[in-house]
């Protein structure tokens, strides 16, 4: 893990505000020794800023040769990475441009110093921002800055909704760079400093020295965010388990005959579960017969859709309280595994819970082996000794990686509201009804059924700053 240090108060640039986290990254190594990180997000902020192709090629830098063959089919990532390649062009050698421009009466087209291949890219995907009325260079580069402000929402989609996107955006846009006053006072920061920005190539950045800000995505976010003056505190989505923790999970299921996965629902986060189980390898996990999930009225909805999302064969066992107070999951969960031991010959238990309750059934089954999978603010130290001591391991599904699991709660918030908005019903006719005898209004069959049909026509939703609903007809 690379060391870094932060000084954004230390280079220089005293004129900033305040920096309420200083000191946050200093001297620091990785608390997750054990995790590998990710590069997803850093190769496409290196692939939209131009970075150069050789930097994706090469397998000892950061950035992922495959994130750049997949960028270069988008058309709107592409245009946003000619421009800013230009723009970065510009910006390293705007004398020697402005003065070919000047002396030698040259166009930006048949320049060296600029990028053929972007310059070609971009009239091919219809984008042009050489004017012919723009004859000095700083007003060129102003179109730049236009064009890359206007076009890189465009590029919104390619990055997590967990990720704040104005702070992304915020890398490709100018300070004041709509005027020939903000791109001189943004060249000379450049100018003046740099080595601290990624491979020289130019980003709306408060440069100090840390080192590859591209490195790995924890590090990137981690500062980006302190570019914000705001904390990034989420290392599960910039990280993942390392191989030592997903090996010994495959050494498990290797040595077991038949293995199942035990959820106690109470004690479950299902989208850590399910993140933990779409890090491992789909071929280990073809090995699992199935996941019995033991859950109760109170737990959540998302449990409905793991099976989509690990494509290993669930059962879900919803167990009924004799007393609303007292849930009865544990034993249902605990005579449910010795069932499997005894008759169905699972001789490889998962059990996902932190309760410590389950000791008895691990002391139980000494012909069964078990690995245990909890979450860190739930596991007690009770637990931990008990496993410790049996030589059962373990795992934390906390530290698995679920950056990607945002589809899983948008599908899962999305059948949950499907299923209470159908139960918002009400009897347009009984209104319309209503409304006639208010009026002292009388119609035929026909006509009621034709205003019943129009007024269905016109039905609109508005909704309110918070987030109120109103229904009302439009026009007449």
């Amino acid at each position: 893990m690379e060391i870094y240090t932060n000084s954004i108060a230390k280079a220089g640039t005293a004129h900033l505000p305040e920096n309420p986290f200083e000191g946050l990254l200093e001297n620091i190594t990785s608390p997750y020794a054990e995790k590998e990180d990710k590069h997803e997000i850093i190769s496409t902020v290196a692939y939209l800023i131009g970075i150069p192709q050789r930097i994706f090629d090469n397998p000892h830098e950061s950035p992922m040769r495959s994130r750049y063959q997949q960028l270069e089919l988008d058309k709107n990532a592409r245009i946003i990475r000619n421009l800013c390649m230009i723009r970065t062009a510009i910006e390293r050698n705007f004398k020697a441009i402005n003065d070919r421009m000047t002396r030698e009466h040259r166009t930006l087209y048949y320049l060296d110093e600029l990028p053929r291949e972007a310059m070609k890219q971009l009239v091919q995907d219809g984008v042009h921002f050489i004017k012919k009325s723009s004859t000095r260079l700083a007003e060129h580069v102003v179109e730049l800055n236009r064009l890359i402000s206007d076009r890189i929402n465009n590029c919104r989609g390619l990055f997590p909704d967990w990720l704040k996107w104005d702070y992304v955006r915020d890398l490709f846009v100018m300070p004041n760079g709509l005027t020939e006053a903000g791109t001189k006072e943004a060249a000379d920061v450049y100018y003046a400093n740099k080595q601290c920005y990624p491979y020289q190539v130019y980003i709306n950045w408060r440069p100090f020295e840390a080192g590859n800000i591209l490195f790995n995505d924890h590090k990137f976010v981690t500062l980006l965010y302190e570019q914000h003056n705001d904390y990034f505190y989420d290392a599960a989505k910039t990280r993942d388990v390392g191989e030592a923790i997903k090996n010994t999970i495959y050494d498990f299921i290797g040595a077991c005959r038949k293995v199942a996965v035990f959820v106690d629902c109470e004690n479950t986060d299902p989208y850590k579960l399910c993140a933990a189980l779409r890090a491992l390898n789909s071929e280990e996990l073809a090995k699992i017969s199935g996941i019995l999930l033991f859950d109760d009225r109170h737990t959540t909805a998302a449990w409905q859709v793991l099976e989509h999302y690990t494509h290993i064969p669930v059962e879900h066992l919803m167990v009924e309280r004799l007393l609303e107070n007292k849930s009865l999951v544990d034993g249902m969960l605990t005579a449910r595994a010795c069932r499997e031991h005894y008759i169905n010959g699972v001789d490889g238990l998962m059990l996902v819970s932190s309760d410590s309750d389950y000791s008895a059934l691990i002391s139980t089954l000494s012909t069964a082996r078990f690995f245990v999978m909890v979450e860190r603010d739930k596991q007690s130290p009770r637990m931990e000794d008990f496993l410790r001591a049996c030589s059962i391991d373990s795992c934390c599904l906390d530290d698995f990686y679920d950056g990607a699991l945002n589809n899983l709660k948008l599908h899962t918030v999305q059948r949950e509201l499907d299923r209470l908005l159908a139960a918002l019903t009400f009897d347009l006719g009984g209104l319309l009804d209503q409304a006639l005898q208010t009026a002292r209004a009388t119609l035929s069959p026909v006509e009621r059924d034709q205003l019943l049909e129009k007024c269905y026509r016109r039905l609109q939703l508005s909704m309110d700053d918070n987030s109120k609903v109103a229904l009302a007809l439009s026009g007449k």
